[in-house]
Formats: C-alpha cells, structure tokens, sequence
C-alpha cells in the first residue's frame, strides 16, 4: 500500500511517454523520422506511426501540389527587345529524403527561394534564343513545355518534380513603353500618309480621265455642230440660189430689206459713199416699188 502513491506518477510517466512514442500521418503529408539528423524511417501512407522518444524526431512535409509564383524578371529576347515575364510553378516534393538533404532544415521556404532561382534562369535560358513576338504572341505553349523541361532537370536534385510551368504577363519595361508607343504611332502614320498618298493619285487619274472624257464629248459635240451648221448653210444657200432663179426682182428685193436693215439700225453710224454707190441703187429701187412702176433690179443684184 505504501508503494501506491509512486504507481500513479510512474504510471503517468509511462503513458507519455507511449504517447510521446506515436505519430499519426495525414492524407496529405509526408513524413521523416530522424535520429540525430539522420533518416530512419519514411511514412508516406497515412495512419499511426511510431518513433523512439527523446531520441527520434518526425519532420512533415506537404505531399500536394504547390504552386510557386516568380517574381517579376527582365529577359532579352533574340532581338534585343528587353520584357518583363511573370510566371508561376506548379510543383510536388517527390522524394523526401533527397528534399531533406538539399534542404536541411529550412524546409519548403529553402526550396521555393532554389526552386524561384531555377526557374528564372530556365526563362532566360529559353526566351533569350526566340524573337521577341514568339513572347508576345499567342501560343506560348511550346516556349513553356521548354521551360518546364529545364526546370524539371535542375529541380530533380531537390527532390522536387515540376508539374507545369506558365508565363502570366509578358510586357516592355515601363521606361521602353512611351518609345514604343511613340513608333507604332509613327507606324500608323506613315501608313495612313501612304495611303492618303494612294488615294489622292487614284482621285487625280480619275479627274484626269474626267477630263479628257469631257475634252473629247466636247470635241465631237463641235464637229457635230459644225457638220449640221455647214450642211444648214449649204441648205441655205441652195434654198437662196432656187428663190433667185424663180424670182430674180423678188430676191433682189429682200436682199435690198435686208441690206437697210443692216444699215440703218439705231445708233449706227453715219454713211458716207459716193452718189452712184449701190446704196442709192437700192433706195431708187425701193422708191420706184413704192411709186408703183417697174424698174429693174439694181446694178450688180
């Protein structure tokens, strides 16, 4: 009965340090068990796990998928047109003990500051030996298997395997935007002087096909008039040679209307002529019509 009162801390002793000797592993972990910095077990299924207490220690590690965003990075492409690339990192601790060594005991902060290491010189790797547009473009699905290859290689002494690699922002510099700007501008405007240029020749053939096209309708509308005007002047005249030949006194007679009425318009000047000028032919003519006795026509009629 005495030695009661000891049993129970003994007891208790007893118990913590069973309990100090278990473990238990999550689904989503992986675990070490070390001894003095030593392996001495791997636990990667989950359920209870046991250890030697005081002397053996169990070190976690994530077994899911982590992901891994790089900071901001200037690259130089073939044609030396510097651009900021963005990217993150998919990524899985495959192999614990390999994980441990290279590590030690900063765990996954070490890995991701290495693993941020590898990855930008896989993008400068990769992305210094393309154009600039194969960056900028579209597709960049093969420049990121490429990088993702690199990477995988170096990150495998880590222990690490690199599921997948994306470029997120490819952009100029913020001091390159302005130049850039500044000549896709000068860009649009020549091309739109070109064009410009392009429409004011084709708008000057045109006024000059106008042109010509006028000139020759105007030309042949001449002719035309010219034609009809001669062949009405030779009508004319036919129609003038018949009435003399009908009537010789007749057309004398309005030929001499005609000749006064030329002569004697308002405000015309003053005739002078000599006394036997045809002129007076005409008025002796007129006055001996208008007398009522026949004379014959004037001289030269």
């Amino acid at each position: 009965m005495a030695k009661a009162p000891f049993l129970i801390p003994a007891a208790v002793i007893v118990a913590g340090v069973a309990l100090s000797s278990l473990f238990v592993v999550d689904e989503r972990e992986r675990v070490l068990v070390l001894q003095f910095g030593q392996v001495k077990q791997i636990k990667d299924t989950p359920g209870l796990g046991f250890k030697v207490p005081l002397i053996q220690e169990v070190v976690r590690y994530d077994d899911r998928i982590l992901s891994l965003p790089t900071r901001p990075l200037e690259v130089t492409p073939l044609d030396d047109r510097r651009l900021v690339v963005d990217a993150f990192a998919r990524w899985r601790i495959v192999d614990v003990v390999k994980f441990r060594e290279a590590v030690g005991t900063g765990g996954e902060t070490v890995a991701k500051n290495r693993l941020d290491g590898i990855l930008n010189n896989a993008i400068r790797e990769v992305l210094g030996a393309v154009p600039s547009t194969a960056v900028l473009s579209d597709d960049r699905t093969p420049l990121m298997n490429r990088i993702r290859d690199l990477a995988k290689r170096e990150a495998a002494a880590l222990g690490i395997d690199v599921i997948d690699v994306r470029l997120t922002r490819t952009d100029l510099p913020d001091q390159n935007l302005s130049a850039t700007y500044d000549r896709m501008r000068a860009e649009r405007e020549r091309e739109a002087a070109d064009e410009r240029a392009r429409g004011g020749e084709a708008a000057q053939r045109v006024r000059a096909a106008a042109d010509r096209t006028v000139v020759e309708l105007t030309s042949e509308a001449n002719k035309q008039a010219e034609i009809i005007r001669g062949e009405a002047d030779a009508e004319a005249n036919r129609v003038y040679a018949e009435a003399y030949g009908a009537d010789p006194q007749f057309f004398a007679f309005t030929r001499a209307l005609q000749f006064y009425a030329q002569s004697m318009t308002p405000g015309s000047s003053s005739l002078v002529t000599q006394p036997d000028s045809v002129y007076f032919d005409y008025e002796r003519f007129l006055r001996s019509i208008g007398e009522g006795r026949a004379a014959p026509a004037p001289a030269g009629q």
